[in-house]
This record gives structure tokens, C-alpha cells and sequence, in this order.
């Protein structure tokens, strides 16, 4: 099994370079490594550059926006399976791949999706908590109806059956992406693995009513209006009660 890891950046001087080396040092030999940078005007381009040699493919352009970029990345890719790692979100240890593969049964055939667990990071890598959404047992394109159930940087899809990215989309576009993904797939493997450490940043109050409006019309479309009413309103008590309780979703 081949991993293309794909990392978008932009202004991200800061953060990129614990992202390159989550990468770079992992134990596990077949991995592609690809990053799409926006153009970045800081130190980003210096930071990449001096990792050069580690790194299978870059570019940095102009694009228009996060989801557009990703979607360069998925056409550059070549792996058998993408997995997507933005600037400032590690993989979880220097074993974390070789954990996956070691997690699938020998016997069974090469997974359309391999998922796991993530855990929440600040700006100094520090451990904050476990994601209180915790990934399903057994996953499928329904258990998107409660939200995003698996984090986008522990969500790895077989190259074959993953599709672009729908730019109608901007803010969250991994959503639908994810669910897409897994009506396509066949089989789904839980690898019971914490599999990425997500570098968490507080969204202004603004973008984040328009991503949940957003998130709502992307659940419309696959589960209907109605029962999308209904869990929003659930979705609006969780969130109060935890904004009140100080802790994170």
C-alpha cells in the first residue's frame, strides 16, 4: 500500500514545518508526500523548500481557496490511498502508518476507506483532549447524519474511488467529500488507531453560522430536509451546552 499525503498550506510559517516532519519521520516506507501551498507570502515556500529532499511534489501558486487546492493535490497524487494532512495537523506518531496497514486483516482485501481516531493539539503541540465526537464502529455514508463523525485528517480513502472536491462548497466541502467517499466504498476499515493530531483554531462566530448553514444544506440534499431540521436542533442544544461546559466539539 502507497500513501499519497497531501498537506495545503498558505501563510503558514508557524505550524507547516511540525506537519513536514509528522511526514518525514514516519516509520513506514511507501509514502508519497505532496504539498500544495497558495502562494504564501511569509517563510512558507522557505520552510518547504528546506525539506525538499523528502518531499515527492510541490507547487505554490495562486488558487481559489482551501478545497480548489486540495483538489490540485488529488491530481498529483499517485498513491493508492490520499490522505490529507494541512499545515499545522501532524500524524499522531512516527508509527502511525505502519499501525494502520499492521491493522488490517491479511486476509481481507485493500480497504476503500481506513479511519480512525483523532486527538486535539494546540499551538505547542500540546495534548488538549480527545475529539468528543468519536468515530462509529463500523462507519458509512449514514452516520454522516450526525455530524462530521470521523475527523477529515483520519479519514483515508483508496485513490480510485475518491472524487474532487465540490466548490460549491467553501467552508465545508470535506463534509460531502466524506460522504461521497463512503457511499462509494465497499468495505471500511476501523483501525481503533488514534490516527492524527489536529491543531485546533477558534472559528469567529460568523464563519462558523455560515459553515453549520452550509453543513445543513449538504445534509438536505443526502438525508432530507426534515430529518435535518430535527438534528439540527439537537445539534444546537449539544453545542450550547458545551460552549457552556468550555468544551470543545
Amino acid at each position: 500500500m502507497r500513501f499519497s499525503i497531501i498537506t495545503v498550506t498558505y501563510n503558514a510559517e508557524k505550524v507547516l514545518e511540525r506537519t513536514i516532519l509528522s511526514v518525514l519521520n514516519q516509520t513506514y516506507p511507501l509514502v508519497e508526500y505532496i504539498i500544495v501551498d497558495g502562494n504564501s507570502s511569509d517563510g512558507t515556500r522557505a520552510i518547504i523548500a528546506q525539506h525538499a529532499s523528502g518531499v515527492s511534489r510541490w507547487v505554490s501558486e495562486p488558487d481559489s481557496g482551501l478545497y480548489d487546492a486540495m483538489n490540485k493535490g488529488l491530481r498529483m497524487a499517485t498513491g493508492d490511498y490520499v490522505w490529507f494532512l494541512n499545515a499545522g495537523d501532524t500524524l499522531h506518531s512516527k508509527t502511525t502508518i505502519e499501525e494502520a496497514v499492521r491493522s488490517i486483516p491479511h486476509a481481507a482485501n485493500s480497504p476503500d476507506v481506513i479511519y480512525g481516531e483523532t486527538d486535539l493539539v494546540n499551538m505547542d503541540e500540546k495534548f488538549i483532549a480527545s475529539r468528543r465526537l468519536k468515530a462509529p464502529e463500523a462507519l458509512t455514508w449514514r452516520s454522516f447524519n450526525m455530524g462530521m463523525m470521523v475527523c477529515h485528517q483520519s479519514f483515508v480513502v483508496k485513490r480510485s474511488i475518491a472524487p474532487t472536491y465540490n466548490l460549491r462548497y467553501p467552508l465545508v466541502a470535506d463534509f460531502d467529500w466524506c460522504i461521497r467517499c463512503l457511499r462509494q466504498a465497499k468495505y471500511v476499515h476501523n483501525t481503533h488507531l488514534i490516527l492524527s493530531n489536529f491543531l485546533t483554531e477558534g472559528l469567529s462566530s460568523q464563519k462558523r453560522k455560515a459553515s453549520l448553514k452550509e453543513r445543513f444544506r449538504i445534509m438536505s440534499h443526502y438525508y432530507g430536509l426534515t430529518p435535518t431540521v430535527f438534528r439540527h436542533v439537537w445539534f444546537a442544544l449539544r453545542f450550547y451546552a458545551a460552549t457552556l461546559l468550555g468544551r470543545q466539539i
